[in-house]
């Protein structure tokens, strides 16, 4: 399964863990190009540290743009919900 797709996964099935909002910041971030602290990445445990490297691969690569989409849909949902928690 690629990154894009563990990803979104991640953030569906685990909305309120503190690694699925990191993930959000960071597929936010690359989708808005702004500036995203490599020290959150560093902070997820291993696995989850693996897969947002390879994101960030396959970030790059055209060829997943409908999975880029939904997993954006995904972020900014996290991100909406959270926010209006606070």
């Amino acid at each position: 399964m690629k990154a894009i797709k563990k990803i979104r996964r991640q953030i569906i099935e685990h909305p309120d863990a503190r690694e699925s909002h990191t993930l959000v910041r960071l597929v936010l971030a690359l989708e808005s190009e702004q500036e995203f602290r490599l020290q959150e990445l560093y902070e997820l445990d291993h696995n989850l540290f693996r897969i947002a490297l390879d994101l960030l691969d396959e970030w790059r690569l055209d060829r997943y743009y409908t999975s880029k989409g939904q997993l954006l849909d995904i972020a900014m949902a996290a991100a909406e919900a959270r926010t209006g928690q606070a």
